[in-house]
C-alpha cells in the first residue's frame, strides 16, 4: 500500500501544484481554461491516437467487458438516481448526481496514471472506459434533461447527441487512431516522435489544470458532495469488481484495469455538463472537490488491491 500510495503521490502532487497556483491567482481562470483546451484538443488527443494506432479493435472492444463495466455502472447509477429522487430533487437534478456517481476523471487522469502504474498494456481496458463514459452515460444524461424539459423526445436529439461526439478530440483521436491501425502499417518515425512529444505533454498539463479548475471550486452542500464521492469511489468500483471478476469473469489484469478506473474520483466534464444545462453546477463542484482530495488515499488503496502491492 505505502509503496503504491508512494508512486501515485507525483501525480496528485501536480494536482496539489495547480491548486496552489490557482488559489495564489498566480494562474487565473483564464489560463486554466486555455491549459484545458492544450491538452484536451492536442496533447491527450495526441496520445490517445497513438495508444489506439498501435492497438487492434479487439485488443480496445471486448464486449464482455463492456457489459461488466455497463452492468456495475448502471447499478450505482439507479442507486444515486433513486436517493436522488428520495429526496425530491428534479429529474434533472437526481440525473447529474447519478452522472457524479458514475463518470471518473478518466481522461486527464486515468489515462496517463493507469497506463504508468499498471503499465502500457492497461492503455486498451482504460480507452474502453472512457469511450463507454464519453459515448453511453453522457448521452444519458443528454437524454434525461432533454426529455424532462420538452416532455418527449425529438428526432433532433439524434442529431445533437452525434454532433457531440463527433466534436469531442477524445472520441475522435481514438477512432482515428483504430482506423490507422486497421491499415496495418506502421507509423513513420517522424510522426511517431511528433506524436510522443505532443502527448507527453499531457500527462503533467492535464493533472496541472484538474488542480487549477478545483481552485475555482465550491463546497456547498456539503453532504451530498460526501455522499456523491462515497458512491464515486467506493460503490462504484466495488460494483463493477464484482460484475467483472464474480458475473462475467472479466480477464484479470482487464478486470484490474477497469476497477482502478472506476476508483477514480468525478470528472471535470459533469460540471461542464451541469454548467450548460443550468443543473446543479455547485453541487457537482463540491462533489469533483471532495472526491478528487479523498482519492489520494482510495486510488492508492485500490491500485494496491488489484495487484497484491
Amino acid at each position: 500500500m505505502l509503496a503504491i500510495f508512494l508512486k501515485t503521490l507525483p501525480f496528485f502532487a501536480l494536482i496539489g501544484l495547480g491548486w496552489a497556483a490557482g488559489r495564489l491567482r498566480f494562474f487565473p481562470e483564464a489560463a486554466t481554461e486555455w491549459l484545458t483546451r492544450f491538452v484536451f484538443y492536442f496533447a491527450l488527443s495526441a496520445m490517445l491516437f497513438r495508444f489506439a494506432a498501435n492497438l487492434s479493435l479487439a485488443e480496445i472492444f471486448d464486449p464482455v467487458f463492456a457489459l461488466a463495466y455497463l452492468s456495475g455502472c448502471t447499478v450505482v447509477y439507479l442507486l444515486a438516481l433513486t436517493v436522488a429522487l428520495l429526496r425530491r430533487v428534479s429529474v434533472p437534478e437526481a440525473s447529474i448526481e447519478a452522472q457524479c456517481a458514475v463518470i471518473g476523471n478518466t481522461g486527464f487522469l486515468g489515462v496517463p496514471m493507469l497506463t504508468v502504474l499498471l503499465g502500457p498494456e492497461a492503455a486498451g481496458p482504460v480507452l474502453m472506459v472512457l469511450a463507454i463514459d464519453l459515448i453511453v452515460f453522457s448521452s444519458l444524461f443528454t437524454l434525461i434533461i432533454t426529455a424532462a424539459r420538452e416532455g418527449h423526445v425529438s428526432p433532433r436529439i439524434v442529431k445533437v447527441l452525434g454532433g457531440g461526439l463527433l466534436k469531442n478530440p477524445m472520441i475522435v483521436s481514438m477512432v482515428a487512431g483504430l482506423l490507422w491501425s486497421a491499415t496495418r502499417l506502421p507509423l513513420p518515425a517522424p510522426a511517431d516522435e511528433f506524436l510522443s512529444l505532443l502527448g507527453a505533454a499531457a500527462t503533467p498539463g492535464a493533472l496541472f489544470a484538474i488542480g487549477a479548475s478545483l481552485a475555482s471550486k465550491t463546497a456547498e452542500r456539503v453532504s451530498v458532495a460526501l455522499w456523491l464521492s462515497f458512491a464515486k469511489l467506493v460503490l462504484h468500483p466495488a460494483a463493477v469488481a464484482v460484475a467483472a471478476l464474480y458475473l462475467f469473469e472479466v480477464d484479470r489484469f482487464a478486470a484490474g484495469v477497469m476497477i482502478a478506473a472506476a476508483s477514480l474520483p468525478v470528472a471535470g466534464n459533469v460540471y461542464i455538463l451541469a454548467r450548460h444545462y443550468g443543473v446543479a453546477p455547485h453541487r457537482v463542484s463540491a462533489s469533483i472537490l471532495f472526491s478528487t482530495a479523498i482519492s489520494i488515499i482510495t486510488v492508492s488503496a485500490v491500485i494496491a488491491w488489484i495487484t497484491g502491492a
